[in-house]
């Protein structure tokens, strides 16, 4: 009988984020690996980003991208910027376990909310946060570019 070794940890080096970004890149398609690498050092010294992934049997199949935020909206909260399942890997609950983690962060930093945007076009993704995860649709994110 096999038997699963599930281990989630924090990413903090860069050997770390290069490992996460083949899977990372299933959802920021756009992102090459030097900008990806760019973005995730600025957001992680200037904004308090933190990576987290999810090993199974030592291979990384799931990762998340968060960072603790105030707003007078929310007031202390953790924005989930990222979450992804490598697409070998789906529906294995895995973003659920990841999920469970990001939810214990917060709690354990306390941070009592824990918010996220997901693409209109994500309706798979909008059930598994709304039915298995327990979230509520509560706005639409708008944005616009200023520049080009």
């Amino acid at each position: 009988m096999k038997t699963t070794a599930i281990v989630i940890k924090e990413l903090k080096e860069e050997k770390e984020w290069i490992e996460a970004f083949p899977v990372m890149k299933q959802l920021r398609t756009h992102l090459d690996q030097p900008s990806y690498l760019e973005l995730v050092k600025e957001a992680y010294q200037n904004e308090g980003y933190r990576m987290a992934a999810l090993y199974d049997q030592e291979k990384l199949v799931a990762v998340t991208g968060f960072m603790p935020m105030t707003t007078l909206y929310n007031g202390r909260f953790i924005w989930v910027c990222d979450l992804v399942t490598d697409t070998q890997n789906r529906s294995k609950g895995y973003g659920g376990k990841l999920l469970a983690f990001v939810h214990e962060w917060a709690q354990n930093h306390h941070y009592p909310i824990v918010s996220l945007s997901s693409g209109l076009q994500r309706q798979d993704a909008h059930r598994f946060y709304e039915n298995k995860m327990n979230y509520e649709k509560v706005s639409y994110v708008f944005k616009t570019t200023v520049l080009s």
